[in-house]
């Protein structure tokens, strides 16, 4: 068993870490197969479709530099919402005295809403921000085939959804990417850019160079269920799920997650986000997933119950009216042990180190079957990833870093452990075993800066 402290970092390590990232930041530009003098797709006038919370803060990042954009809705309600939500924002940051009514003025110019898909004529660039649903997806993309000019670039802000399936109803392939951007988009600093099967070098380039000029940093990743980010998410999530089910109540799993060095718990920021996010879509998925494996369905059953997280005044946590700190709730905390004994588990007590290996391994070895399959170039990408669109805790380095730290004989004993007793989802990746067979790191892997 590990005597690793994941709990302490020293102050060199820390500085070990900070350094870490900074290279990973600059590595994530470099593409290997991309020279970097590639010439770039001119991008003076981009499209948005879909004005909701996601098009809107694509909108301003592009605005913030300078970009007009036509940012496109299917209803005039949702067009003039989605543009006083985008005056709002900027009013804030005029407020807060980190913008100047000038600017904000200047930049509200050059964002035009209009309900006609056919505007998207004239722009360089077409970015898709619509509902995560892969027919609507499609839909969207054929009327782009015919609408848009000849070598504009189409991309999708899919978090996860397969983009050749959405470039192969198209007669350009080449020129349609994955954008994910990261909500909220004028905040965030993660892209990550989705290289598909056909997607034209200089469209990657030109992607990963308007990442940078928004003040993002641009990952790229290949085709993948969830790209990188939430490829791993899922395992984290998954875990801490199973964790609750196990023997630890909500609470105990956050303060874990927290003493780490996360700013929120999960199941605190599953209360903010909503536990119905994404219901329609797991509903819809049980009839027809593999049983061979173990599922968690206690955040479906929640909803069931109305408990929606803060919106609703309970989720995993209460709230008192007005205030969004999560109080326990000895309600929820029984229908939890109740759930384990209808499901036959024998609640055990968790300590708060196995309750962090199983959230952060599963992630580690996701990470390394991303590296194995080419899905995400180096591991620095991994943990710039999730440095700066999952908050991960910077003084950590990443979640593949602090593998390489913890040392990888140690995970890897740690995750044969839990496959042992749980299956399917702890299956080490090949790479990992390798890795401790041959006595390296998987900073070993990276390339030379």
């Amino acid at each position: 068993m590990s005597t690793f402290d994941l709990f302490h970092v020293s102050d060199d390590e820390r500085a070990r870490a900070a350094a870490h990232a900074r290279m990973a930041a600059t590595q994530a530009a470099h593409i290997p197969d991309i020279p970097a003098d590639t010439p770039l797709r001119p991008v003076q006038r981009v499209a948005v479709i879909g004005a909701g919370t996601m098009g809107g803060g694509i909108a301003m990042s592009l605005a913030n530099i300078g970009i007009p954009v036509t940012l496109i809705d299917s209803s005039a309600q949702g067009l003039e919402r989605g543009l006083a939500r985008v005056k709002d924002n900027y009013a804030t940051t005029v407020k807060r005295g980190k913008l100047s009514p000038a600017d904000m003025e200047q930049r509200l110019a050059l964002i035009t809403g209009t309900l006609q898909m056919a505007d998207v004529k004239d722009a360089d660039m077409v970015i898709e921000a619509v509902f995560e649903d892969m027919g609507l997806k499609q839909d969207i993309f054929r009327q782009l085939d015919t609408l848009a000019k000849p070598g504009a670039i189409l991309a999708t802000n899919t978090s996860g959804l397969d983009v050749d399936a959405i470039a192969t109803v198209t007669s350009r392939p080449q020129d349609v990417v994955g954008a994910h951007f990261f909500s909220p988009a004028h905040v965030m600093k993660l892209l990550e850019v989705v290289r598909g099967a056909q997607t034209a070098p200089d469209v990657i380039a030109t992607l990963m160079d308007l990442g940078r000029r928004m003040g993002k940093i641009a990952v790229l990743a290949r085709i993948y269920p969830g790209f990188i980010g939430n490829a791993l998410f899922r395992n984290y999530t998954r875990e801490a799920h199973f964790l609750v089910e196990d023997g630890a109540l909500p609470h105990e799993v956050d303060a874990a997650l927290k003493k780490f060095g996360y700013a929120m718990g999960i199941f605190a920021v599953h209360d903010m986000a909503g536990n119905d996010v994404g219901y329609q879509t797991r509903k819809a998925q049980m009839a027809t997933r593999p049983t061979d494996r173990r599922w968690n369905d206690l955040i479906l059953k929640l909803c069931d119950l109305g408990r929606l997280g803060q919106k609703s005044g309970k989720g995993w946590y209460r709230y008192e009216a007005g205030d969004r700190t999560p109080q326990r709730d000895p309600e929820l905390e029984q229908f939890i042990v109740e759930e384990s004994a209808r499901m036959g588990i024998q609640r055990q007590p968790m300590d708060e180190n196995d309750i962090l290996k199983r959230c952060l391994y599963g992630m580690v070895n996701e990470g390394a079957k991303l590296l194995e399959q080419g899905i995400a170039l180096r591991p620095s990408d991994i943990d710039i990833t999730y440095l700066t669109g999952y908050g991960f805790p910077a003084h950590h380095g990443g979640p593949m870093y602090l593998a390489d730290r913890i040392g990888l004989d140690q995970v890897l004993a740690d995750i044969q452990r839990f496959h042992a007793q749980d299956g399917y989802w702890w299956q080490p990746a090949p790479l990992l075993e390798r890795l401790v067979r041959e006595g390296k790191r998987f900073a070993d892997l990276q390339p030379a800066a």
